[in-house]
């Protein structure tokens, strides 16, 4: 339970600390989101390559994505996915009804602007892992209320 802590703070702080050093420029053009989401590509691509060292190949994209859902996730976030939902075609949907990067908000609307800069790192880790899986991706993250739902588009 402390790990899950540190790992909200530090979170926390990582977003607090990219936009206090960031310019107005940078702020307005989305450059605070981009390093951040940077940062968690990173981590993600560290993070799978240490989930799957003895994991055995995956058959196919869906058994991937099943894999972030259950096991990457809960990793993480100490928690599954609540729902995943695919069109066949490449483009999947990851639900999480509480997620935990945003629970420490208040669930008021004004609150939703703010969240894009708190899912930013999660869209990154996402992307960091697919891609060392070996699939190209775009996540995206929306929130219509919170806590989020996040998008992945493959």
């Amino acid at each position: 339970m402390a790990d899950e802590a540190l790992f909200l703070l530090l979170h926390n702080e990582m977003v607090s600390g990219v936009y206090k050093s960031a310019e107005q420029g940078e702020v307005e053009n989305g450059r605070c989101i981009t390093k951040l989401e940077n940062m968690g590509f990173r981590v993600g691509q560290g993070l799978i390559e240490r989930f799957t060292k003895d994991t055995a190949r995956f058959k196919d994209e869906l058994d991937i994505m099943k894999f972030i859902c259950k096991d990457f996730w809960t990793t993480v976030f100490k928690k599954q996915i609540d729902n995943l939902r695919t069109n066949h075609q490449g483009i999947y949907v990851l639900q999480d009804n509480k997620f935990r990067l945003l629970t420490q908000m208040s669930a008021g609307k004004q609150y939703l602007e703010h969240a894009s800069k708190y899912l930013a790192f999660t869209c990154g880790l996402i992307r960091g892992g697919l891609s060392n899986l070996g699939i190209k991706s775009i996540v995206t993250a929306e929130v219509s209320s919170m806590p989020a739902f996040l998008e992945y588009n493959g």
